[in-house]
């Protein structure tokens, strides 16, 4: 299921980005970068089963690595630390479009 989604991506739209940011409890000044960003994203799978995503933008590059169904530990873009289990039913915040 994942292979579908191996490549590199750019985003193409935010939507609610800013009241996601809010909700979390990020500061002003965070969102403010936040939002101005235009991150490219690079998905790949390894011979293991890891999915690694990697978000390049010009401020900064954060990457995680992580098994469907596995709980592991994140730092966020804006310093939260986090626990999180990736699934196939994933809800989306940002529009990626696949570059050709």
């Amino acid at each position: 299921m994942v292979e579908q989604f191996v490549g590199k991506w750019k985003m193409t739209s935010s939507d609610n980005f800013d009241e996601y940011m809010k909700a979390v409890g990020a500061g002003f000044a965070s969102r403010q970068m936040a939002n101005l960003a235009k991150p490219s994203l690079s998905i790949a799978v390894d011979e293991q089963g890891f999915i690694s995503m990697k978000a390049v933008t010009t401020f900064r590059t954060l990457e995680i690595k992580f098994k469907l169904d596995e709980e592991f530990d994140e730092t966020t873009a804006d310093d939260r630390k986090v626990r999180k289990c990736v699934m196939d039913d994933v809800v989306a915040i940002r529009t990626y479009e696949k570059d050709a």
